[in-house]
Formats: C-alpha cells, sequence, structure tokens
C-alpha cells in the first residue's frame, strides 16, 4: 500500500503537468550552472534551476505562448517568447556582450543606461563611455542623485551621510578617507552602482541617508589580472597617490590585494562671524596635510558546488597633520573689546583594521541560502594639539592638549535568504558591541612645566549593545506589478561614563522600522515605483562623549551625552522612462532631529550638539541621461526642495525656505575607436535653504582629457577641477539671539594627472563579497 500511494504521488506532477521544457545553459562552450528558469503565461509562472551541469527541466500545466526568462543573481539577463506544445527542448547560448543566442537566432540585450527595481535606482557604468578610465570615486560621481565631495565625502540628492558597500559589503568608512578608498578601484572593474534612497529591512535602520552599492563585474577566465595607478594633484601644494591591485583565481579560489598610499596636502581658509549682544570675527589660515598607507587582502575559497567561505582583512594607518593661524576679535554690543591670536599645531595618526569572515551556503531545490557572518574593528587614533594663544594686552598662554581614543566594534550575523516559488523571503538576526574609551587631557605650561587642569581634562568611556532581527517578503505578483514589504526590529543599550565628573548616562530603547515598495511595470518603457522606509540616526561617538577639543584658550567643542536619536519618515514615489528619465519625488520627516550648534557667551564660543529641531521636507529630483550623435553622452540633473524646520529647547532661529541644486556632464569622444575623450562637467547651487542655515551660491566647473593607449591597457586622464574658484561654502546661520556668517574655502581647485596600466588577464575580478558592517561608520 505504501508503495502504491508513493508511486501515486510521484506521478502527481506528471498527469498536471504534460507539457515541458528540457535543455542546457551554455556561455562559451561552458557550462552555467544555478541560472532560474522562470515561464510567464497570463496567471502561470513556473519556475526551474540549472543544475551544477547546466541542464533544467521546466513543466508546464498546458500548452501556448509562453515568455521565458533567464535569471543570474537577482539579474535578468535573457528573455525570449517561445510556442510550447507537448514536451519540447530549448537550450541557451550564453554568448559574450550581453548576445544570448537561441536556436540559431541572435538577441542582443544592450541594458538600459538607467534600471529601476523596488528599492533602487541602477546606473549601469559598463555601458556609460562617459565611466570609462576613471577610478571609483569618479564613477560615483557620475551617476545619477550622487554627489562626490574630498571633505564631505559622497551623498545622495536630498540625503546625506551616504554609507558605501561593495558587492553588498559594507566599506565602513566615511568623508575623506572613503573617497580615498574608492580612488583605488577602477571603473573598467565595475558593472553598475545601485542607489538605494530608501533601503530594506535587511540593511541597518541607521541613518537618515540611503546606501550606494557597487556592483563589480564577474570573472569569467581564471588567472591574474591587476592594475597600477598613479596620480599627481596640483592645488597650492603638490600631493600625490599610488594605488596597486592584484587579483588571482583558479577554479575554486578568488583572492584580490590592494595596496594604496597618498601624501596630499591642501591650503584652506575659515571665516566665521557672530553678530549679537556677543560679537566675533574668527579667521583661520590653515595649511591641512596628511599621508597614509593601506593594504586590503580579501580571500574566498568554494568548498563545493553549494558553499563558500571567505575573509576580508583592511589595515589602515595615517597622519592627519594642520598648521593654523587664527584671530579672533570679540566686540560687546558692537564695539570691539580684544584680540586673541593663536597658533595650533594639530598632529593626528591612525592606526585602524577591520577582519571580516562569512560562510555562505547554498541548499534546497531552489538554492536557499544561509549566510553567516563576522566582523571585528579597531581603530585607535592618538592626537596632539599644541597652540599658544597671546592677548592683546601681552599674556600668552601654551597649551597642550594630548589625547587618545581607542573604538572596537564586533558583531554577529545570519541571513537567510529562502526564494520560495510563491515569495522571496530574507531573514535574520544581528548582534553589535560598541566600545569607546577616551582621555583627553588639557595641560598648561607653567613655570617650564605642562600642568594639567582637571576641569578641562576627561576620560570618558562608552558601551552600546544593538539586538535586531528582520524578516522581508518580495513578491511578483505578474509581469507588471511587484511590491516587497519588510519590518526590522532594534533593541538598544546605551552606557556612557565620565570617570572625570562622575557623569553616568544609560538609556535603552527598542524600535520597529518598517519599509514597503510597490512596483508598476506600465510597458517596457514607464516603471513607477512607491516606496517606504523608517530610519533612525544614532549620533557617532564624538557627539556623545563630554570631553573638550580646544582651539583656543576661550574655544572649544564638546559631547553631549545626554544627546538622542532622531526617527525619519521616507516617502518616494518614482518613475523611469525607457533607461533614460528619472524622475523621483520624496518627503522626509524628522523627529527630534540633532546637529551642531554654536554659542558665544562673552568671549567663550563653544560648540556642541543637542536635538533641537523637527523638520518637513520635500523635494523632486529628475535626471536625464542619454547619447547623442553617437559620441556625445550627457548625464543631466537637478533637485528642487522645500524644507520647513520648527526649533525646540535652543535659542536656533526656525526657518522654512527651498534649495535648488543642479549637475551637467558632458563626455564627447573626438574619434571612432574611442580612445581620445573630453569632458566637461558644471555642478552648481543656487542660494537655498537647509535647517537654520541659508547658504550662497556655490559652483564646481570641471574638464579634462582622458587618452587610452596600448590597446587600451594605458589609460591617461588630465583633469581640472573649479576653474573659476566657485567651491566656496558661504552663508549663513539664524539664531535669535544673532545670525553667524561663514565662508570658507578649501582649495578645491586643483590639476589632476592620473595613469593607470592593467596587466594580466583583463576579465579577472577582485574578490569582495557580501559582508555588511555598517555601524563602524559612527566612529568616525
Amino acid at each position: 500500500m505504501k508503495k502504491i500511494l508513493v508511486s501515486v504521488i510521484m506521478l502527481l506532477p506528471v498527469l498536471g503537468f504534460s507539457q515541458s521544457i528540457t535543455g542546457k545553459i551554455t556561455q562559451t562552450g561552458n557550462s552555467v550552472s544555478y541560472i532560474e528558469i522562470i515561464a510567464v503565461k497570463d496567471t502561470i509562472r513556473q519556475t526551474a534551476i540549472s543544475d551544477d551541469k547546466g541542464n533544467y527541466s521546466l513543466k508546464l500545466p498546458d500548452n501556448g505562448n509562453y515568455n521565458i526568462k533567464l535569471i543570474q543573481d537577482g539579474r535578468e539577463i535573457s528573455t525570449v517568447d517561445i510556442s510550447v506544445n507537448g514536451e519540447m527542448k530549448q537550450d541557451f547560448f550564453l554568448e559574450k556582450k550581453e548576445e544570448k543566442q537561441i536556436e540559431g537566432v541572435t538577441l542582443t540585450a544592450r541594458k538600459k543606461l538607467i534600471e529601476r527595481k523596488a528599492d533602487r535606482l541602477i546606473f549601469n557604468v559598463s555601458n556609460s563611455v562617459a565611466s570609462q578610465g576613471m577610478d571609483g570615486a569618479e564613477a560615483l560621481s557620475t551617476t545619477p542623485l550622487l554627489k562626490v565631495d574630498d571633505n564631505a565625502g559622497i551623498s545622495i540628492a536630498g540625503k546625506s551621510g551616504v554609507a558605501v558597500m561593495i558587492n553588498e559589503r559594507m566599506l565602513n568608512l566615511s568623508g575623506s578617507e572613503l573617497v580615498t578608498y574608492l580612488k583605488s578601484l577602477r571603473s573598467e572593474n565595475i558593472e553598475k552602482i545601485e542607489v538605494i534612497t530608501t533601503p530594506p529591512a535587511k540593511y541597518e535602520a541607521q541613518g537618515n541617508s540611503g546606501l550606494i552599492n557597487i556592483v563589480l563585474k564577474k570573472n569569467q577566465n581564471l588567472g591574474w589580472n591587476g592594475s597600477v595607478t598613479t596620480s599627481l594633484q596640483q592645488q597650492t601644494y603638490t600631493g600625490v597617490s599610488n594605488n596597486i591591485t592584484v587579483n588571482y583565481q583558479n577554479e575554486k579560489l578568488r583572492s584580490s590585494l590592494k595596496l594604496r598610499q597618498y601624501d596630499t596636502q591642501k591650503h584652506s581658509y575659515e571665516n566665521y562671524t557672530i553678530e549679537g549682544a556677543d560679537g566675533l570675527k574668527s579667521s583661520d589660515n590653515r595649511r591641512d596635510f596628511g599621508d597614509g598607507l593601506g593594504a586590503n587582502l580579501s580571500v574566498d575559497y568554494q568548498l563545493n558546488a553549494k558553499s563558500n567561505v571567505g575573509f576580508i582583512y583592511d589595515y589602515g594607518f595615517s597622519h592627519s597633520n594642520m598648521d593654523v593661524q587664527n584671530t579672533s576679535n570679540y566686540f560687546q554690543d558692537g564695539m570691539y573689546t580684544s584680540t586673541l591670536s593663536t597658533y595650533a599645531e594639530h598632529r593626528a595618526r591612525n592606526q585602524q583594521q577591520t577582519i571580516s569572515a562569512y560562510y555562505d551556503h547554498k541548499f534546497g531545490r531552489l538554492n536557499h541560502k544561509l549566510s553567516i557572518t563576522g566582523n571585528y574593528f579597531s581603530n585607535s587614533p592618538k592626537s596632539m594639539i599644541d597652540f599658544t594663544t597671546m592677548e592683546n594686552s601681552g599674556d600668552s598662554f601654551v597649551v597642550r592638549t594630548p589625547s587618545s581614543v581607542d573604538y572596537k566594534i564586533y558583531s554577529g550575523q545570519a541571513d537567510l535568504t529562502l526564494p520560495y516559488e510563491f515569495a522571496k523571503v530574507e531573514t535574520g538576526v544581528k548582534f553589535t558591541n560598541f566600545d569607546n574609551n577616551s582621555n583627553i587631557s588639557y595641560q598648561n605650561l607653567t613655570n617650564g612645566s605642562f600642568i594639567t587642569d582637571p576641569l578641562k581634562s576627561n576620560v570618558f568611556e562608552y558601551n552600546e549593545k544593538n539586538y535586531a532581527a528582520y524578516a522581508s517578503f518580495e513578491k511578483t505578483f505578474s509581469e507588471k506589478w511587484s511590491a516587497k514589504a519588510g519590518l526590522r526590529y532594534e533593541y538598544s543599550t546605551v552606557n556612557g561614563h565620565s570617570l572625570t565628573s562622575g557623569q553616568q548616562t544609560e538609556n535603552s530603547y527598542g524600535k520597529f522600522f518598517p519599509t514597503a515598495y510597490i512596483t508598476y511595470k506600465s510597458n517596457e518603457n514607464n516603471t513607477f515605483n512607491l516606496n517606504y522606509s523608517k530610519r533612525i540616526n544614532r549620533p557617532g561617538f564624538r557627539a556623545i562623549n563630554p570631553y573638550r577639543w580646544y582651539i583656543n584658550v576661550n574655544s572649544y567643542f564638546t559631547g553631549n551625552p545626554l544627546l538622542k536619536p532622531s526617527i525619519n519618515h521616507n516617502f518616494e514615489i518614482s518613475h523611469v522612462y525607457k533607461g533614460k528619465l528619472s524622475t523621483t519625488a520624496y518627503f522626509q520627516r524628522t523627529v527630534e532631529a540633532f546637529s551642531q550648534l554654536v554659542n558665544l557667551q562673552g568671549e567663550n564660543r563653544i560648540s556642541t550638539f543637542a536635538n533641537y529641531y523637527n523638520q518637513n521636507s520635500m523635494g523632486a529630483t529628475v535626471n536625464y541621461s542619454d547619447t547623442f550623435f553617437k559620441f556625445w553622452e550627457a548625464n543631466y540633473s537637478a533637485d528642487l526642495s522645500y524644507m520647513e524646520t520648527k526649533v525646540f529647547d535652543t535659542d536656533a532661529a526656525s526657518r522654512k525656505g527651498n534649495s535648488y541644486s543642479f549637475d551637467f556632464q558632458n563626455n564627447l569622444s573626438l574619434n571612432k575607436s574611442k580612445t581620445v575623450q573630453m569632458m566637461f562637467n558644471y555642478w552648481f547651487r543656487l542660494p537655498s535653504n537647509s535647517g537654520n542655515s541659508y547658504m550662497n551660491y556655490a559652483g564646481l566647473v570641471t574638464a579634462g582629457l582622458k587618452l587610452s593607449l596600448m590597446e587600451k591597457t594605458l589609460q591617461m586622464n588630465l583633469l581640472v577641477s573649479d576653474i573659476f574658484k566657485q567651491g566656496r561654502s558661504r552663508g549663513e546661520i539664524y539664531y535669535t539671539t544673532g545670525t553667524h556668517y561663514y565662508n570658507n574655502y578649501y582649495d578645491a581647485r586643483r590639476l589632476t594627472l592620473s595613469a593607470t596600466y592593467t596587466f594580466g588577464n583583463k576579465k579577472v575580478k577582485g574578490t569582495d563579497r557580501n559582508v555588511k558592517f555598517d555601524e563602524k561608520n559612527r566612529a568616525n
């Protein structure tokens, strides 16, 4: 009886599905395993997975016309319409350059320059001539919605504080360190850049900004590959940077070694004026100079057809120095009172390392995937600020402020991906521990010896633990409709202890973070998306630590141990037309937002952080990318927004107003082989409002020439930035007690000459794996 029952169960699929398609998937003569094959007809949707030899078998309920799609790594690589009548054989031959040969018919599938998925905008770098022959930072600057700044780092239109991933592996760097690392990548190795403005539940809820995911090209051949890049930057001073990348791959091992080095300096000016009952005019004439070395080793080993392990080790050592001449004039009710002149030498060295290890295992007929990851990060910056302040009365003060900070972060997580036929399910858990111990000392030179001032010194210990769990569901209802929804829960405990003052802060909180996405594809030319996400913005370590960094004897920066995280609600509706025109309208609600405040009390200038405002902002971004006359590639974008800020608990002024920024990028190929190219870009921001600030006009004109020599193994670039010296940061900050004015320039005008030589097998890709370590950004 059992044998009969088993036989009936095994025959059920055959009785219900009398039609089938079988075949093999190959590429350049080699079988392609684990390709998802999807057959769609009306409401019918059947799937199969090719085995390790490329063979597949797809059962169908009835005859008729079906649309067959091939999916690899979540990306559609081929589609064809076929007529099914009974059992039939259908082989797929995946050719190079996106050519798919199906039973003698060649389909050339050139991907659109811009694509839209439920939770991200995709810019296909490999399809952009303008983006070739660049480093990774320059490639990001050509991406719609993105802006790259050597000082501020990378930002998305309408967002700030963006985190960057490579193949979904978090880089865990910020600001200038992030830009320096990205310059070690080459655009020739980048397949696409994904701009995730509303991150799904699997990512950390930290930050009101989005994520950027750089997807590297897939490796096709075995062997060695590498590149050497050297670059010279001429600003007021001369700087250099060098990068070496070596990749190796065999049938089971993928490895990549990247070495980086830089030595740069620039001339910066900062001017800050406070008008009110207490007045100040401060001017900094500054030389910034620093150097650094770094190495990144990535190794991935395939244990078998279903499992692989790997680790990533990154080490960086750098110096960050400044020589500053400051003049501060003080006023009372508009009348001059005194002057302080300060000369300061800032000397800082930083040593950091990151270790990540992971294990991936696929199982089941549909290739369910389990990923287990562990991360460790340490950062131990040490600094010494020596300054001498002289009053106009003739009195002088000699001060030394040595400081040491020790950050340590470790985390563990497990992620499970379940691509069921009814929906794709993702779930996971994560634990993260932060430790931050700092020792800041303020020492006065007295009778030839430096004596510590206990009232201005501080030893601070901080610990934070985060527990997180998430689940998300993604469902394709038809060729036109799909949806994705997720829920993440995070619970945090915070303990801050100032050993010097005895002040101790304890806090704990748990919150849910929902995300939702709806996609409607009306036809091949039009895709619409509606997104929502809730985020949290936790303060960085320095914003919480109550120790003081002194600029002169009267001015200092301090953190606020009572600072609380802010909550953000993000709504977006977007449309992509023909992969060329992308339009997004957004609304963001920020509750209990925090930022830096400057307060002048007599001659004491104090900068600190506080939760002091709620903000509503809405706007629209428009991007158009196209190629004209086969040689002119253009990428034009605009961001228009309106914000309203409501201030509470401080003397900052509530504000509302508009913001406008535009970016015009042009790349001209001067010969048919496109080995000689000229570029001309112009970014500018009209007078705009943000928070309680008003920003004056700023612009950046960049022009350059790119040459490809020696069969494109040698790439030479000549680039001139900020030609008209419009990259100044000028504006006003409004308080109920008065108005603050700033006028800064950070040596943005520069000439860059770079050369990159590639060697070995050009199709070998370095190993960069999915290791998320989001929290390290808060340590910077």
